[in-house]
């Protein structure tokens, strides 16, 4: 389910963003923006806006392979194309055929089902609904040990002794990294931002989190990249998860609930009875060992 509510919301923002106009406009002259507004005819059928913005769902993959200023080109095309040969389906007696019946019948319910999923469940999933379960959910969240960090990358130890030498003197710790540093984050004066545990080398990290906060190594730390100077800035517990980063997580999180709540809740006042499938135990004991092998089985649609 977590796939379906993930295309629907694709496909309706795209039906939305057709429906709009697409921003202004695709093509000469204002466009249509009522569902029953004719975009085509085929014959005696006509080509509504509403055709178009359900094709943009069926469609909403394929359309995100091209340009936004080809959508409604590509949409009209397609509805256009579908009604040339829905009316020579007509023609030919297919609506009339019982399969075709039971394929319409199918596909009704289907579609009564993606409705009903989209205003009862998706729809009910508010901004209030997410933020109650980020509250609650990261209400007592306690983070990690993170360290702030800057550090100075030399190639020998020699290097690294006169840097140090140079801090006990009183230099600034990033104007040196800028000047002496080889790591990538020398020109930003060896800054590291925030790191848990797991996120550096052992050694380096080792060191790292033994340091107080203000403090550098008075010797130098060796890892595979060269010798290091460090200098621990800051020391925190990592803190909850903006909200922002993690809504569409929550939102699924609600919307398999909703689904499962609102799916049992049916089943419970609705009466289902599913035919059990005839096994070979059913059908009688298996050939002896040497005997005719029967046919294969078919294989459950």
């Amino acid at each position: 389910m977590t796939r379906f509510f993930a295309a629907t919301a694709r496909r309706t923002a795209l039906a939305a963003l057709l429906a709009g106009g697409l921003a202004g406009g695709l093509a000469s002259g204002a466009l249509a923006q009522e569902p029953g507004d004719v975009v085509a005819k085929v014959g005696d059928t006509e080509v509504t806006e509403a055709d178009i913005a359900f094709a943009s769902q069926d469609f909403a993959d394929q359309l995100s392979q091209v340009p936004p200023t080809q959508w409604r080109k590509i949409l009209t095309d397609v509805v256009v194309d579908m009604n040339v040969l829905a009316n020579a389906a007509r023609e030919a007696g297919i609506q009339d055929e019982e399969a075709f019946k039971r394929q319409v019948e199918f596909l009704t319910m289907r579609a009564l089902r993606n409705a009903y999923l989209a205003r009862e469940i998706e729809g009910k999933i508010t901004d209030e609904a997410i933020q109650e379960a980020y509250d609650k959910e990261f209400a007592n969240f306690e983070g990690e040990d993170e360290r702030k960090a800057r550090h100075i990358l030399v190639k020998t130890k020699e290097e690294a002794d006169a840097v140090i030498a140079e801090l006990d003197g009183g230099a600034d710790f990033a104007e040196v990294a800028k000047e002496k540093s080889t790591g990538p984050s020398g020109p930003n004066g060896g800054d590291l931002g925030y790191f848990t545990r797991g996120r550096m080398v052992k050694e380096f990290e080792d060191a790292a989190f033994a340091l107080e906060v203000g403090a550098y190594t008075k010797e130098p730390v060796e890892t595979q990249f060269g010798w290091h100077v460090i200098k621990v800035e800051e020391a925190r517990k990592q803190p909850a998860p903006a909200l922002a980063d993690v809504r569409d997580q929550l939102r699924q999180q609600l919307l398999r609930a909703r689904y499962a709540e609102v799916l049992a809740d049916l089943k419970a006042k609705t009466t289902i009875e599913v035919m059990a499938e005839e096994t070979p135990a059913d059908a009688g004991a298996a050939p002896a060992e040497g005997g005719e092998t029967p046919a294969e089985a078919p294989k459950a649609e």
